[in-house]
């Protein structure tokens, strides 16, 4: 018995030699490789740095902005910049070769049509590409190509869709070198005051605003601007990249008003037009009862439907830039955007750094009591039997649905798409009455005499 263990233990020691054996052979053979190619490595680069001295010199990747007492550097910064959009601006394609391309186009589309638009294949797209230049030799790719591809039993494409393609890139590239122009340092970034220098040069261009007075161009810039540094420029880093704004739709609702002819509502829905700015414009005058250019907290309280609560107004007041406790137009505008787009992120945002009273990166249920408590008042001063806080605040919290049972963040109120609803209930006794009587609207919706009776009685 005892022989029989000595001889297993024994077995099992020569095992475990063996095993650190194989191991340590294994190293030393990773070891062996690693030296090996260290060696080679070393020699090939020795080899090109005799070949080429550069190798032994890191090439300069980065050069430091002039400073402003270096002017001349500064104007040859400039200069080059200047010369370098030129160039790419030459590089587009003008109104005679887009011309000449919508003949190509025409000249060798494909049969048969559909309907009235007329399609081409890759064959004579190619020809197209061959005859048209080295200017349009970009847009005759492949992947262009593909990606106009859509349900044609032939596989083409349809030459109007490849052509207002082609117009859209040119615009694009035009519009990013006419901003690129009051890009001041070169960044890729517009600061507030190079915006303003673009859309003053720009009102010129556009018929729709040739009705407005120069008086009021400070302010039209102003209004206009506001609404690229709301939606773009959310945190406030005084700056918007050239990218963002040809990504967004401001510079097309802009551009718009190029059109002599624009209908009356479309103006009215678009900010930049005259009637929108001299509407905002107007309202600021009306509310500012003193004429000093500013409103005051009981000024502003007299916003919209006269509605919005005391709570709501104070966090305004204290959140946003005011002087000597006294709201300018541009803060005022910043207000009005975030009120008429209560739907959007940044609007949402804006809400939820008011509502946030204790600075704690959430709305928990004494954030929600502290601003309906406001809501429970004007009720009680309308007459009307206060709504209990408990069941508004259920509802809230089924609405948002937020990861926290306990607590609602920004990112549960713009995931939920109920942040609109949220805020007008706490905000302001008229949205928490159209919310509060949602299922009567709906009613009144599909019978109109229900309608005209509550409107000859009055809301409130």
């Amino acid at each position: 018995m005892a022989k029989n263990t000595a001889n297993e233990e024994l077995k099992r020691k020569l095992r475990a030699y063996k095993k650190g054996k194989e191991k340590k052979d294994e190293e030393t053979l990773k070891a062996e490789e690693m030296a090996e190619f260290t060696k080679r490595y070393t020699e090939m680069k020795r080899h090109q740095a005799q070949e080429d001295q550069s190798y032994q010199v890191i090439p300069k990747f980065y050069y430091k902005l002039p400073g402003e007492d270096e002017v001349l550097l500064q104007k040859l910064r400039e200069e080059s910049r200047a010369v370098f959009l030129q160039r790419r601006s030459r590089e587009l394609l003008d109104n005679e070769e887009l011309q000449n391309l919508w003949y190509l186009l025409d000249k060798h589309h494909t049969s048969p049509m559909v309907g009235e638009d007329q399609m081409i294949n890759y064959d004579d797209f190619l020809k197209v590409a061959a005859a048209s230049g080295t200017k349009c030799k970009p847009f005759f790719s492949a992947t262009v190509f593909a990606k106009l591809l859509q349900n044609d039993p032939y596989g083409r494409i349809s030459i109007m869709h490849f052509f207002n393609y082609v117009m859209r890139k040119v615009w694009l590239h035009q519009t990013r070198i006419g901003l690129s122009l009051y890009d001041v340092d070169g960044k890729g970034y517009l600061k507030e005051s190079d915006l303003e220098n673009y859309i003053l040069e720009l009102i010129p261009t556009l018929p729709q605003l040739d009705g407005l007075e120069k008086s009021f161009y400070s302010f039209y810039v102003c209004t206009a601007v506001r609404k690229f540094f709301f939606f773009l420029d959310p945190l406030r880093t005084g700056k918007i990249k050239i990218q963002d704004i040809l990504a967004c739709s401001f510079l097309d609702d802009l551009l718009e008003l190029r059109d002599e002819e624009l209908p009356k509502d479309a103006q009215e829905s678009n900010w930049f037009s005259a009637p929108s700015a001299l509407r905002v414009y107007g309202q600021y005058l009306n509310l500012d009862k003193d004429h000093n250019g500013m409103l005051s907290k009981e000024e502003l309280s007299k916003y919209g439907t006269n509605t919005l609560t005391d709570v709501y107004l104070d966090r305004v007041f204290q959140e946003c830039l005011t002087y000597d406790g006294e709201m300018d137009y541009k803060t005022y505008l910043d207000f009005v955007l975030a009120m008429e787009n209560r739907k959007e992120p940044q609007s949402l945002q804006y809400f939820f750094r008011l509502l946030d009273v204790q600075k704690r990166g959430y709305l928990n249920v004494f954030a929600l009591n502290f601003f309906f408590r406001a809501i429970q008042v004007q009720m009680q001063q309308h007459g009307q039997e206060p709504v209990s806080f408990a069941d508004v605040k259920d509802e809230i919290f089924d609405m948002v649905r937020p990861t926290d049972p306990l607590h609602i963040t920004l990112q549960d109120l713009i995931q939920s798409n109920h942040g609109e609803t949220v805020v007008s209930i706490l905000i302001d006794l008229n949205g928490f009455w159209t919310y509060e009587n949602r299922e009567v609207f709906m009613a009144e919706n599909n019978n109109p005499d229900a309608s005209n009776s509550r409107e000859d009685q009055g809301e409130f």
